[in-house]
């Protein structure tokens, strides 16, 4: 019963973060005549700005992202074609992590080697999870069993940790960087504010990742308990 309780609870931290910031992105998404060009012309000004002309600028349907291996910031077509406070918002905080990444910002290193490490091991961890009781059952050994759900476990915290580093990499780059960039002559100034709003609700999809992974973890840890 305890276990249900705390579920629903991560459950509803989960999905009320990820409901706001998505009502948020759509309240400012209107088409704004008095912006001078779209999120992926706002995005490429200010990276050829900054001495990086390396970085390209792409549209995806994977979600917005800058992808430090391949060196581009990839937006949404909405946003990468779109000429509204939530395009160009946008378009500043992933050019964010470009300058992260061209000033060797640490925790943004660290991220992209646990990402590519998490994507493993949560595969990995599914596997193990799943394998436990046939384990169990063919060494007739507990502790084997012991070890395989220790593994499990750690595949998952893998991931947890991902999103725990990821929070400070995203607050950085918006209120470090792309905050201060739109504040200097890119956007009116009754724009800045909601413009926070927005910087806040991508920061908050985040953090309803981070709840989600406690979620998987909650979710294997009752399945073993039955």
């Amino acid at each position: 019963m305890l276990l249900a309780i705390i579920g629903l609870l991560i459950l509803a931290l989960t999905l009320l973060p990820a409901l706001w910031a998505k009502a948020v992105l759509r309240r400012y998404s209107g088409v704004r005549s008095d912006y001078p060009g779209s999120g992926g012309e706002l995005a490429r000004h200010l990276l050829d700005r900054h001495g990086l002309q390396q970085v390209a600028v792409e549209t995806t349907e994977q979600g917005d992202h800058y992808d430090p291996l391949a060196k581009v910031v990839r937006l949404a077509p909405e946003h990468y074609n779109g000429r509204s406070l939530t395009a160009v918002t946008v378009a500043a905080h992933e050019v964010g992590h470009a300058l992260q990444d061209h000033a060797g910002y640490a925790p943004l290193a660290w991220r992209t080697r646990l990402v590519r490490l998490a994507q493993g091991a949560e595969k990995a961890g599914a596997v193990l999870m799943l394998a436990l009781p046939v384990l169990t059952v063919l060494t007739r050994a507990p502790s084997a069993g012991l070890v395989v759900l220790l593994a499990g476990l750690a595949s998952f915290g893998t991931a947890i940790l991902v999103h725990l580093v990821t929070l400070p990499v995203e607050l950085d780059a918006s209120y470090r960087r792309a905050l201060p960039l739109l504040a200097s002559g890119y956007l009116p100034r009754n724009d800045l504010r909601p413009a926070r709003q927005i910087l806040t609700a991508c920061a908050f999809t985040y953090v309803a990742a981070s709840l989600f992974s406690v979620l998987n973890l909650w979710r294997w840890l009752a399945i073993l308990r039955r």
